[in-house]
């Protein structure tokens, strides 16, 4: 790629990630934290300086690259000062590699499942004060006992490890499926809301293997649905702005499950994208 082209490149996508990473890195320095436009940068391990870096992927060669990427993991110079990322490196995260596919294909496999509404928050929450629950400076909506009745009145079916694991000891035996910690590939389906934030994590941890382009789009997808997230859980945002989508009311399901399907069918080319992209690279490991 010549150096024009990349540096312009480069430059379309730090503009487009900064108008997500100097809000939040505002907000840190002012120790004002926000529930959900910080979630992407305090649950995930990506740092936002790695998100605002642009990488091409495998397979292209930066003219005049050396000088800005040197030193960087995997890359490596070829001659006349370019610069691309080493065979070698792909080769040693064959591994995740082979981990992601299976986990992305699998979930890929099956048909969105669209019943859970959310209630994977409101069992974060279960039969705790308010003064204990994640996000305390903000209210429930309907006061602890109102929470607890809307999780003891409905069927919780959350098949995401990572948001099972942070259910309330009460709420734990209350799921009906038992997703583990090794055996994500049994569980994910293309419907659940974590599931979809998580191409997201998925993505960076390919980084540089696989164009920042994409990172970028599975990051759009995830901050809007954090957003869905946090409208239906048990906590009142009014005062950000954000309307709560009631999954108590047959209204609210109605709500809460078209914009997850909608999110499900944007999640479907990225989750194809990133399986695309670890076949290609398992072929030359």
């Amino acid at each position: 790629m010549d150096e024009a082209t990349w540096r312009e490149r480069r430059a379309a996508h730090e503009a487009r990630v900064e108008a997500w990473v100097r809000p939040h890195l505002e907000r840190r320095e002012a120790r004002v934290p926000h529930p959900v436009e910080d979630f992407l940068f305090t649950y995930y391990s990506q740092r936002p300086a790695a998100l605002r870096r642009w990488h091409p992927g495998y397979g292209v060669v930066l003219e005049g690259g050396w000088s800005t990427y040197a030193g960087l993991k995997g890359y490596v110079e070829r001659p006349g000062g370019h610069a691309t990322v080493a065979r070698e490196h792909v080769a040693g995260q064959r591994p995740l590699l082979t981990a992601l596919h299976t986990l992305l294909s699998a979930t890929a496999s099956r048909p969105a499942q669209l019943g859970c509404f959310g209630l994977h928050e409101w069992a974060m929450v279960y039969r705790l004060d308010q003064s204990d629950v994640r996000h305390a400076s903000w209210p429930l909506r309907l006061g602890p006992r109102g929470t607890d009745e809307v999780v003891e009145g409905h069927r919780v079916a959350c098949s995401h490890f990572d948001a099972f694991r942070f259910f309330t000891d009460e709420a734990r035996p209350l799921n009906t499926l038992r997703p583990g910690r090794d055996d994500r590939p049994a569980f994910e389906q293309p419907g659940c809301l974590h599931a979809g934030m998580d191409l997201y994590k998925h993505a960076y941890r390919l980084s540089p293997l696989v164009d920042s382009d994409l990172v970028a789009d599975c990051f759009d997808l995830a901050r809007d649905i954090r957003v869905l997230d946090m409208r239906a859980s048990p906590y009142d945002l009014s005062d950000l702005g954000y309307t709560p989508v009631r999954i108590e009311t047959p209204a609210g399901k109605q709500e809460y499950v078209a914009a997850q399907r909608a999110f499900a069918e944007r999640g479907a080319p990225l989750r194809a994208r990133l399986v695309a992209d670890c076949e290609r690279l398992l072929a030359v490991c």
